[in-house]
């Protein structure tokens, strides 16, 4: 459960993170990093497709800032996960929404 989300600082399960995440149902991976810090890549989310998740939740950033590529979109849905992409407030909401009644995942920007 997502219990907050400020720019830069997010808090789950009553844990305080400072870098980027990725939370898994089992799990919270910190120091989530892309290749390409502004840009979502099919390498970057590996980790995500191999849990085979329902739904994939990405927040792109408190601006927006984080893109995701359409060849991004498409080996996401080629798995077939379908993938909400929202700046990060409205992403977490979303995730606390979701995560009980779907497998789902969340990969957030806390950043830009």
């Amino acid at each position: 459960m997502i219990d907050s989300y400020s720019f830069g600082k997010i808090v789950i399960d009553g844990k305080e993170y400072t870098n980027d995440v990725i939370i898994f149902p089992d799990r919270v991976k910190s120091g989530w990093w892309r290749k390409e810090g502004h840009s979502l890549y099919p390498e970057d989310i590996e980790d995500i497709t191999k849990e085979s998740p329902e739904v994939l939740v990405v927040g792109t950033g408190a601006y927006g800032r984080l893109s995701i590529p359409s060849k991004t979109r498409e080996y996401i849905k080629s798995d077939g996960i379908e993938i909400i992409a929202e700046k990060t407030e409205e992403a977490c909401k979303t995730y606390n929404d979701l995560k009980d009644e779907k497998k789902t995942i969340a990969a957030l920007h806390l950043t830009c």
